[in-house]
């Protein structure tokens, strides 16, 4: 049986044996319908879980190349045994955070502050019915990077300081952020679909450095 351990260290092997480094160690948790809902507490995570089919996986991830730093989280699904697709409500809830992606990078403006940024992405998800959190920040020679913070997980209401850092253009974001959805198959337990993707704001609009993810992958349970 494979655990979250085994392809942590997985993911670290591999870099190395690409002559990459990490600036984070890799980290794999599992939400699953029969578990507990997710708190939000995201400075503690559990210890090492055993994958199993129907788990929904969530990979935070970052190396250093050419001194510079990448960081994202996507998210993946291991099927049961006679599935060829996710629960419909799972894709459902990835589009829900792909959609709050979309909100939040339409709100970026040169001169505008981190505080408003996030204010007003978070205004327009909730007039969506979106159920979001948004903790966006810079990248570039250091994994959070110099330059306008755009929320933090326990500070949704705004953050003092970096917070009040105007966006300038020509810099790197790591677009990080979460949506809680209700899984109608999963009892309507709900779910958080937590995304990281690495993006460039020229000054007038955002572009994705790769391209997101935009459906979950899905893993061959056995």
């Amino acid at each position: 049986m494979t655990s979250t351990a085994d392809v942590e260290w997985w993911y670290r092997d591999r870099i190395r044996g690409l002559g990459l480094d990490t600036w984070f160690h890799p980290s794999v948790d599992i939400q699953r319908a029969d578990a507990g809902e997710r708190g939000d507490d995201f400075s503690s995570r559990p210890g090492e879980e055993v994958i199993l089919p129907g788990d929904l996986l969530h990979v935070d991830f970052g190396i250093t190349y050419l001194r510079l730093n990448t960081d994202t989280q996507q998210m993946a699904y291991v099927l049961r045994p006679g599935e060829t697709a996710a629960p419909e409500g799972l894709e459902r809830a990835m589009t829900t955070g792909n959609r709050l992606q979309d909100l939040l990078i339409g709100e970026f403006a040169v001169g505008r502050t981190g505080n408003e940024v996030l204010a007003s992405a978070l205004a327009a998800a909730k007039a969506e019915g979106i159920r979001p959190s948004i903790y966006t920040h810079p990248v570039g020679l250091h994994g959070h990077a110099a330059g306008a913070t755009i929320g933090l997980w326990d500070r949704q209401d705004g953050v003092p300081g970096t917070g009040d850092y105007p966006l300038f253009p020509n810099t790197a974001w790591s677009i990080e952020l979460n949506v809680r959805v209700s899984i109608p198959e999963w009892a309507d337990k709900d779910v958080r679909i937590m995304l990281e993707e690495d993006a460039f704001f020229d000054g007038t609009a955002v572009r994705w450095i790769d391209p997101r993810q935009e459906a979950l992958y899905l893993i061959p349970g056995g």
